[in-house]
């Protein structure tokens, strides 16, 4: 699959995805978390991380508009009326999202995918690096999303920020990426219990190579709420991809106070590593 330009060599650029989940109330539609986004957007002024590309989820911005016009199912007479509300949805989340982090003395610009990407079958075909980097290089941080976007070859589709978070740290040849979740990282282990039907035993799976990958694979589930992206099983269906290129990726819980500002410093906090080895 295609990546697109990669960078020759590894840089300090950080890839940080915030999930939808953790900024909306994905059950119900186009509702933010305000109290999420400004304690998301202090975490990051007080970290001051350098290169920082953020990336967000749309949650209920998006993805109920993309169901309802069914924009999964190509370019045609139902979904063309889906493109500008299911991009409006995700642009107000952005434009949220982003006067938080100017309130914190982030300097920070939107990115949408739907004006600087394309798609080939669903998957990133293109997305104009050169921004992101001129960006980057002036001390702002670029701001990406799930969006709609336009596919060479089924005339629109719907892009996850998952797929995003791979993309850019392979061609901006990340230190490394960030997921923050609604959770405490990527659960796995399922028991039987006295009716004979499987539960999950919830507990977290502290590293993902390619060793378990396989036995992970099977007791991944979906996320609640409506999701057209693929939930958990898509996130790290994605992130095992960027391991193969050598870069690390580290599924956490955004939820919790400090969790964020950790991750950008460094420091140690509970979730999946996902890596190659």
């Amino acid at each position: 699959m295609s990546r697109g330009r990669k960078s020759d060599a590894r840089t300090n650029a950080v890839i940080l995805k915030i999930g939808g989940s953790v900024l909306t109330d994905k059950n119900r539609e186009s509702t933010a978390r305000p109290e999420q986004i400004r304690r998301i957007a202090a975490e990051i002024g007080a970290a001051r991380a350098s290169r920082l590309v953020l990336v967000h989820g749309a949650g209920s911005f998006g993805h109920h508009q993309a169901k309802e016009f069914g924009l999964k199912e190509g370019l045609n007479g139902q979904s063309i009326r889906g493109i500008m509300p299911t991009h409006n949805a995700v642009r107000s989340l952005s434009d949220m999202i982003i006067g938080e982090l100017y309130a914190c003395g982030v300097y920070a610009a939107p990115v949408h995918p739907l004006s600087s990407c394309t798609l080939k079958n669903g998957r990133i075909a293109h997305i104009c690096m050169d921004v992101i980097e001129q960006m980057l290089a002036s001390g702002i941080v670029p701001v990406l999303h799930g969006d709609v976007a336009m596919d060479t070859a089924r005339g629109i589709d719907v892009l996850s920020g998952d797929q995003l978070v791979v993309y850019l740290a392979e061609a901006l040849g990340a230190e490394k990426a960030g997921i923050g979740t609604n959770v405490d990282g990527v659960y796995g282990g399922v028991r039987t219990d006295v009716s004979g039907e499987g539960t999950k035993d919830f507990k977290v799976i502290h590293a993902i190579t390619p060793s378990n990958l396989g036995e992970v694979k099977e007791s991944l589930s979906g996320s609640g709420g409506v999701d057209v992206t693929g939930g958990m099983y898509g996130k790290i269906m994605e992130l095992a991809e960027l391991a193969k290129a050598g870069i690390p990726s580290f599924v956490f819980n955004a939820e919790k106070p400090g969790n964020v500002a950790r991750f950008l410093r460094g420091e140690p906090i509970e979730g999946t590593v996902i890596s190659g080895d």
